[in-house]
């Protein structure tokens, strides 16, 4: 997945208001950049770091630019843009670059499942093959380390593996599939400091079945593709 138009670079002056971001360009002007995240964005917002943004060619849109990857004291690259993470696995996914998923010839996006109302990311099937349902998730909390995910409490993403493990019983495929957007993170795990019900009912889900994937996502200012599976750790 290319960035296209290219990316410009600024500063980040703060973070407020959960969607929306003060900055300042490489010629000393300030803007307020749109911020496609959710989370608590910890260690990924730290005033004073080099952020990456893109521009918008929809005149009707208030705030044209967004905030796609902020580059850290540390020198990593993290990939704020939720969004992105569903289409690098997309792209990912139709191109066979996933080798557990490689068999399936169908995939649909965003599809309605479950009883508590869900859309899975990713709905594939194929001739002879159960089928599977994929729901992405993006990793960019780094701590000792480590890659966690949730960054926050996350009653959705309970929801999700209350019905993935139902997907599970049902003896189809149930994926949980982590895209680390992040340069530093080379394994994950459930954080548990943070979203304690989330990590039990990860545990659980596991128990039943749901497969978990960690792929680490290749990152820089021009494209962002996904790379290598890496460890997952449980936990106990």
């Amino acid at each position: 997945m290319e960035f296209i138009p290219s990316l410009q670079p600024a500063t980040l002056i703060k973070r407020y208001k959960r969607f929306l971001a003060d900055v300042i360009t490489p010629e000393g002007r300030v803007m307020t950049i749109h911020c496609a995240n959710t989370g608590a964005m910890t260690g990924c917002a730290t005033p004073g770091d080099t952020i990456w943004y893109s521009t918008s060619n929809n005149t009707k849109r208030k705030y044209p630019h967004s905030w796609e990857l902020t580059q850290t004291s540390q020198d990593h690259l993290i990939c704020i843009n939720t969004l992105r993470a569903n289409q690098v696995v997309a792209e990912a996914l139709s191109q066979n670059n996933i080798p557990e998923l490689s068999e399936y010839s169908v995939i649909k996006p965003e599809m309605k499942y479950g009883s508590e109302n869900s859309r899975i990311d990713f709905f594939l099937s194929g001739d002879g093959l159960p089928d599977c349902f994929i729901e992405v998730k993006s990793v960019t909390l780094l701590e000792n380390n480590c890659g966690f995910f949730p960054d926050t409490v996350t009653e959705r993403g309970q929801k999700h593996l209350r019905e993935l493990t139902v997907i599970a019983k049902e003896k189809k495929r149930a994926i949980l599939l982590f895209a680390v957007l992040h340069t530093g993170i080379y394994e994950v795990s459930a954080a548990a400091h943070i979203d304690k019900q989330y990590a039990k009912l990860l545990g659980e889900a596991i128990e039943n079945g749901v497969e978990v994937l960690c792929y680490h996502v290749d990152i820089n200012t021009q494209k962002m593709l996904l790379g290598k599976n890496i460890k997952f750790i449980a936990v106990k």
